[in-house]
């Protein structure tokens, strides 16, 4: 049992538990609305994915300075704040490119930086959250409701958005879209009102990532490992499935219509994972889905389309809970499984945030070198095969790690 919460769980979510997902569901939901697209909004008005790249680039470096820099504020009592300071940056952002309009893409370092610092406070302090309103007996259960809010979120909001996009005039749709993103990220502040701000104890260790390799053995050099082998796939991934899903169809519309259809299906699989993934499976389970989630860029290599994009998309969907809700659940486990960890819970999920943001940085100057070379289908191909084979050495990583440990009353 975790050390800073006095009685188990039993496996069910108390109050703070619902309204956390309250404040993701409305934080998802803006994001996915937007986020889907702002991509292909910057690629219409510059055709080039070293533009994107750079705006990517830019985004994770602010969110790692901020993840470390931050949490000395949120260390000092200050959480709440940077919490709704983080989705109010969220919201600039789209106020921003709202603003700017087009011309936005001669900006992109102040995009990238304004949105590294919303999302870096927002997940900072949301993981630091989540780790005291969840302990080992409801974790999964609580990963697996976080992985159904953004199935829901992906079905519903980039359709919607399509459809707007479509619907009105280009410029006009893009637009409607960034308002409704700005509107949904100030209702998320209001919700996160009611949350409560525990204090958290000591003085900020800024100098924890040192600490921790100067370890002669500890669980967390392979778990920081995998965790940026999780950020090396994200953030090509992020940027680029999208993006080739409007090139192929040239609609807004279709790629609302492949987020609809592969979200539908995250959300099946992630209400089976979470419901059904026990502790004890959590190895073989991730090692599947690593395996299925690799196989799926194979259709590539026969020529990219819309009909390749989506056996990869479906596949992802199905399998990927298998990855995320044993990768995330373990990583918290550790935090909580001593009582000097979970004092330093602000320091340790800044040090996971920092391994996923490197991981995310490392992916996309590869993948910016690479384009800048070559722009061939075989070449982009091999980039993504390469790098969508990072989870399987997240799970050589990890497996060691998902071994029961005995917990002290």
């Amino acid at each position: 049992m975790q050390k800073d919460q006095p009685s188990p769980s039993r496996g069910k979510l108390d109050r703070q538990s619902w309204l956390l997902l309250a404040v993701n569901a409305l934080f998802i939901i803006a994001s996915a609305l937007s986020g889907t697209f702002i991509g292909v909004y910057l690629w219409k008005a510059s055709h080039n994915f070293a533009v994107l790249g750079l705006f990517t680039l830019l985004t994770h470096f602010c969110m790692a300075v901020t993840f470390w820099t931050a949490g000395y504020w949120v260390k000092k009592g200050h959480k709440m704040m940077c919490f709704r300071l983080g989705i109010g940056m969220s919201a600039v952002f789209y106020a921003i490119v709202l603003l700017l309009g087009i011309n936005a893409v001669h900006y992109i370092w102040l995009l990238g930086i304004v949105q590294g610092l919303g999302t870096g406070l927002f997940w900072l302090v949301f993981n630091v959250i989540y780790f005291e309103v969840t302990d080992p007996d409801n974790r999964d259960r609580f990963n697996g409701w976080t992985g159904i809010i953004g199935a829901v979120a992906g079905m519903v909001a980039p359709w919607c958005s399509g459809l707007l996009i479509t619907r009105m005039a280009a410029e006009t749709g893009y637009r409607m879209v960034f308002m409704i993103s700005f509107g949904t990220f100030v209702a998320a502040v209001v919700v996160s009102i009611w949350l409560r701000n525990r204090k958290s104890e000591g003085d900020y260790e800024w100098k924890l990532p040192v600490r921790i390799f100067q370890k002669p053995h500890t669980a967390w050099k392979t778990t920081l490992g995998a965790l940026a082998a999780q950020g090396f796939r994200e953030s090509v991934f992020g940027v680029m499935i999208g993006l080739l899903v409007y090139i192929q169809t040239g609609s807004e519309m279709k790629l609302g219509n492949f987020t609809l259809i592969t979200s539908a299906i995250a959300f099946l699989s992630f209400y089976a994972a979470g419901k059904w993934i026990k502790p004890i499976w959590r190895s073989r389970a991730m090692l599947v889905g690593t395996i299925v989630m690799t196989a799926v860029i194979i259709p590539f290599f026969f020529g990219i389309s819309y009909k390749t994009m989506l056996v990869f998309g479906i596949g992802t969907s199905l399998f990927i809970p298998l990855y995320t809700i044993p990768m995330t659940s373990a990583v918290f486990d550790l935090i909580g499984q001593h009582e000097e960890s979970a004092k330093q819970r602000v320091e340790y999920v800044v040090l996971r945030e920092l391994a996923l943001s490197a991981g995310r940085v490392v992916s996309m100057i590869i993948f910016i070198i690479t384009i800048h070379f070559s722009k061939a289908p075989i070449v982009l191909n091999c980039l993504l095969l390469f790098i969508g084979c990072s989870p399987l050495v997240s799970w050589l990583m990890m497996r060691r790690n998902f071994a029961p440990k005995p917990i002290k009353e």
